[in-house]
């Protein structure tokens, strides 16, 4: 029997500060060196809400409180490694120091989005963010 191809699953996690929004600069390709929403693959056995988490804190050092689902993106070619599903989440700080982690080469808030410098379809996805935000 033929092994059928699935695509991946991965979270990314839109974390709020009063700064403005946290960012990680990648340190492996895809995208070597330009700056993404902190998030990864999904472990099996594991729920999108503990990936997101373990993510959160992976990456940037900070323990999060998840807040609202910002929507699932499953463009088949958003990612060239693959097949890839984003979950996103939008989530504040709980608790934790700012710091680059596992594979972040930096880590920052920004308070103004460095659109031209953004890995995957980031773009689109704080965008669509930023356009659903009450204030």
């Amino acid at each position: 029997m033929e092994e059928r191809k699935r695509p991946s699953l991965t979270v990314d996690i839109i974390i709020e500060m009063d700064e403005g929004i946290v960012l990680v600069k990648r340190k492996n390709n895809p995208f070597r060196g330009d700056w993404a929403i902190p998030g990864g693959f999904v472990e099996y056995g594991e729920t999108v809400e503990e990936a997101a988490r373990r993510e959160a804190e992976e990456e940037t050092g900070l323990r999060v409180e998840l807040e609202n689902l910002v929507g699932v993106y499953s463009d088949p070619d958003r990612d060239p490694r693959g097949h890839v599903v984003s979950i996103c989440f939008s989530a504040t700080k709980k608790e934790g120091e700012l710091r680059a982690a596992t594979d972040a080469a930096n880590v920052k808030v920004f308070k103004e989005v460095p659109w031209n410098n953004l890995a995957f379809d980031h773009e689109n996805i704080l965008k669509e963010f930023q356009s659903n935000k009450v204030i």
